[in-house]
């Protein structure tokens, strides 16, 4: 199989989906990799290391998606790569496509194979390629979070972690998943007060087995968040349904009337639509924007900004299923494993994810269907 990994282009999108380590991998496994020239570069790997391992460096990301029978990249297709898919060509990516029916109608037109990280499981329901962002995203929120905090940037002038005799910053840290779990971490390692609202009970026991009395775990219904806005100075919202838009938690009234002045939202469900009303994305070019007098972060590729890291810890996941699918060919590959069948949301211009269907209102087909036939 050709293995292709074009250059992000995302706004400051600065990983890439494929590094010199599993490029040895798929060659020792007799596949031939392509990589647009510069792919690597922002994540710290120069066209040199890819060619030692084995790559063909090509100029153009064009090249790459004429040549290669699958694209292996990080975030989902922008307009000018989507179109330039082609039937049967397996993409393997983030692809997010629940808030975005331009992007889903057109992979369907492609005719492409895409298969999403995102929606990808494991044998406990968890999501192994998701992980590895949202601990990243988790932890970044709570530096980003403090930095707009600052008087300097607009917001209430407080020191995260307050100093003796000057209290702490109220955070509230919204869904106790991994990005949940990941800005726990970092807020109470700052000095932060924090509170989870989490919907799960054995997840808030989980969580205060963890935490004990450094934390408090709260049911989240629309009281309880309300009344804890009141005195809340940072919100991180890390809510996921998989595949699915995210619920709406908090809401523009609320923000207005029951916010601090200089308060700070940061929503890491921003992939997903977001988990506060007035979520819209923005880029690390211009990352905030204000309601109320509240500012509100929503980056949609904020581990785009720690490329390094971010590389290296997603790599590490998805390298296993991309060798998959290339020495056992996609369809078998997905017949054989349920957990990588569950990530298949576009095959051959049908829509396979059921969450996105019904979020889109358009046809769901069965992918074993598929297959069988």
């Amino acid at each position: 199989m050709i293995i292709g990994t074009p250059k992000e282009i995302k706004n400051q999108e600065f990983r890439v989906g494929l590094i010199p380590a599993g490029v040895k991998s798929f060659v020792n496994a007799g596949h031939q990799v392509l990589i647009e020239t510069n792919a690597g570069q922002g994540s710290g790997f120069p066209d040199e290391e890819y060619v030692e391992a084995g790559a063909t460096i090509v100029d153009s990301a064009r090249e790459v998606f004429e040549r290669a029978d699958m694209i292996i990249k990080v975030k989902e297709p922008q307009e000018v790569e989507y179109r330039m898919l082609r039937e049967g060509q397996v993409l393997f990516t983030y692809l997010h496509l629940a808030p975005d029916p331009a992007q889903t109608k057109g992979l369907l037109e492609s005719g492409c194979i895409a298969i999403a990280y995102e929606t990808i499981t494991d044998r406990d329901g968890r999501l192994p390629l998701l992980g590895p962002m949202s601990e990243v995203a988790g932890r970044m929120s709570v530096q980003v979070g403090a930095h707009y905090l600052q008087a300097t940037k607009g917001g209430l002038g407080m020191l995260l972690g307050g100093v003796p005799g000057v209290e702490p910053a109220e955070v509230m840290v919204l869904g106790g998943g991994i990005v949940g779990l990941n800005a726990t971490k970092m807020a109470i390692g700052l000095g932060a007060q924090v509170t989870i609202f989490e919907r799960s009970v054995d997840r808030m026991r989980y969580l205060d087995d963890i935490f004990g009395a450094r934390i408090t775990c709260l049911m989240s219904n629309e009281y309880n968040i309300s009344k804890r806005l009141e005195q809340t100075d940072l919100v991180i919202g890390g809510v996921l349904i998989p595949g699915a838009n995210a619920p709406k938690l908090i809401t523009k009234y609320q923000i207005e009337n029951h916010m601090k002045p200089g308060s700070v939202i940061v929503d890491v469900a921003v992939d997903q639509g977001g988990c506060i009303e007035t979520t819209r994305p923005t880029t690390h070019d211009d990352p905030v924007f204000t309601v109320g007098r509240t500012t509100q972060y929503c980056v949609a590729n904020m581990p785009g900004a720690v490329p390094r890291t971010s590389t290296f810890a997603l790599t590490n996941v998805t390298l296993p299923y991309a060798l998959r699918l290339a020495n056992q060919g996609v369809d078998e590959a997905i017949r054989r494993d349920e957990h990588l069948r569950a990530g298949v949301n576009v095959y051959k211009g049908k829509l396979t994810y059921e969450a996105v269907a019904e979020d889109q209102d358009l046809e769901f087909t069965d992918i074993q269907s598929l297959l069988a036939s």
